[in-house]
């Protein structure tokens, strides 16, 4: 990563911390990251991506059509806003 770019560290629980950068998406920098997280879209309507969102904020790049509850995140389809900590289902 250059130096222009900024990125957002992701404390996952059970795994460490991850740094991602702030233009691509959580499940993108999971995977960089050598996390293994179950996906089947990056358009946020299948849910299989569905994590719990312990601290922090994220902005959604697309609407999530899947249900997910108030403490949950569609890694496939948010950004980090600021420092966040979450737990992937392994």
């Amino acid at each position: 990563m250059s130096s222009n770019e900024k990125s957002v560290r992701i404390d996952v629980v059970d795994v460490g911390a991850i740094h991602a950068p702030s233009d691509k998406t959580i499940l993108s920098a999971l995977e960089a990251a050598d996390v293994h997280i179950h996906y089947h879209c990056r358009e946020g309507f299948c849910g299989a991506c569905r994590s719990k969102l312990i601290e922090g904020e994220v902005e959604y790049t697309t609407d999530p059509l899947a249900f997910i509850d108030d403490d949950e995140i569609l890694p496939c389809c948010c950004v980090a806003k600021c420092p966040l900590t979450i737990k992937v289902p392994l």
